[in-house]
């Protein structure tokens, strides 16, 4: 082991502040995947070698439901793409509920939305409350870009009474709405894309009972899937089913997500293959612990066995995104922890994030794949605050010690590398000696 002592004027350095994005770029490879903003419901397509995001937008409520309590508010949709599921381009606003010629202009009710590609024009669905009776209607909005802009048909979809919209494009060209609403139910799309084909068809009739919402289905090898989030219980899960036919019969298979275990009450999802991985997109109420109706869209790998039925997604904050070693290493969104635990950095302002509290000697967290690049840093920064000082070893392909004298406020503190390290590695930082010794992020320059 190498030890470094770190000085008075190494901890006398600039206070830390938290991760800001620069311009409309969001950086974090960990959950949830965007900061700053609430991000709900997020289907993931890729268009153009991309993946794009299209979430809902929750905002603080503004609506009450009709027991008088806090309601989901959303007022608009944004649009997010990433080449490496880590830097994230917030295109902003493509369409508010102001611009949607049917809807009422003060509903809040734009939730769950979707978009597919076909014959170069790309069709944006989305629910919406309409002007002048109750309910809901999904409308449609073209561009021609995934980013838009887009614009608003003048009528809902006349035979669609419901939320949460999807859209699945079959080998043939042939495209199919999936919807929710007193159940689960699909049709064929006309070839305009914004029309029915016929008359729509239930699709839950064979599944267990239980409130279902959400739907999105996708194709894969040969077989058609519907999932949706499931109350089994008390809260969602993510169940599916599968079938030959896509509208069914489908036959219930199993869950994808189990219920949160912090009781988030929704969940709502999407499946995306992206480089020969597929994802499961879904969200939480990361940045909203004590109202669920805020929440923030996550990433975890998803995997098949060889029958083709899905296996069991375990939610993690590590996410998937790989994360550079120069940028700043929320290790809060840890792979694995012993002993530490993790809190708001500012319970005013939940959006600075996160940091991790190592109480006693023992405790430390494992942060896995940072890839150091081909270039050695030279020295590491920790953001720290140890009112009474600390001993922590940091490994990452080698081990050093690092001594740190008691700092009452948050701190940089830098130090020279003792090792080269290049590529990728597992990063683990341990208390070895200490209390209370509180780490917000680390980075290596």
């Amino acid at each position: 082991m190498k030890k470094l002592f770190l000085s008075t004027a190494v901890l006398a350095m600039a206070a830390c502040t938290a991760v800001q994005p620069e311009g409309d770029a969001i950086v974090t490879g960990t959950n949830p995947i965007i900061t700053g903003q609430f991000t709900a419901d997020p289907t993931a397509r890729v268009f153009e070698g991309k993946i794009y995001m299209y979430p809902s937008h929750d905002i603080p409520s503004v609506i009450t439901h009709h027991d008088g309590s806090a309601w989901f508010s959303m007022p608009d949709y944004h649009v997010f793409s990433s080449e490496d599921l880590t830097s994230w381009i917030d295109h902003g606003v493509i369409l508010r509920q102001e611009d949607v010629p049917w809807g009422k202009p003060d509903a809040y009710a734009m939730w769950a939305p979707d978009c597919v590609c076909k014959d170069g024009k790309y069709y944006f669905y989305f629910p919406d409350a309409p002007a002048g009776r109750p309910g809901f209607g999904v409308g449609v909005a073209v561009a021609d870009r995934p980013e838009g802009p887009f614009t608003p048909q003048t009528e809902p979809i006349k035979g669609v009474f419901g939320i949460d919209p999807c859209v699945l494009i079959d080998d043939d060209g042939s495209s199919y709405i999936y919807w929710s609403g007193m159940g689960l139910s699909g049709c064929r799309l006309n070839d305009n894309m914004v029309e029915l084909d016929g008359r729509p068809v239930r699709l839950d009739r064979s599944l267990p009972e239980g409130f279902k919402e959400g739907p999105f289905a996708f194709k894969r090898d040969g077989k058609y899937y519907l999932t949706y989030p499931w109350v089994r219980e008390n809260t969602e899960t993510l169940a599916y089913a599968m079938s030959d036919s896509p509208l069914g019969p489908f036959e219930y298979k199993g869950l994808i997500m189990k219920e949160s275990p912090t009781g988030c009450w929704t969940n709502h999802h999407s499946l995306v293959e992206y480089k020969g991985q597929w994802y499961l997109f879904y969200h939480h109420n990361d940045y909203s612990p004590d109202f669920d109706k805020n929440r923030s869209a996550r990433i975890d790998k998803l995997y098949f066995n060889e029958d083709g039925t899905i296996r069991e997604v375990i939610p993690t904050l590590r996410g998937v995104g790989p994360v550079k070693a120069t940028s700043k290493v929320e290790i809060d969104r840890y792979s694995s922890i012993d002993g530490a635990r993790i809190e708001y950095v500012d319970t005013t302002d939940l959006f600075k994030g996160w940091k991790t509290i190592f109480t006693n000697s023992g405790d430390k967290v494992a942060f896995d794949e940072l890839d150091f690049g081909k270039k050695a840093p030279k020295s590491v920064v920790l953001c720290v605050k140890a009112p009474k000082g600390g001993e922590m070893a940091l490994t990452a392909g080698e081990t050093m010690t690092v001594t740190l004298p008691a700092a009452e406020e948050w701190k940089e503190v830098c130090m020279p590398m003792p090792f080269k390290v290049k590529r990728m590695h597992n990063l683990e930082m341990k208390l070895v000696e200490g209390t209370d010794v509180e780490i917000d992020w680390i980075t290596f320059r």
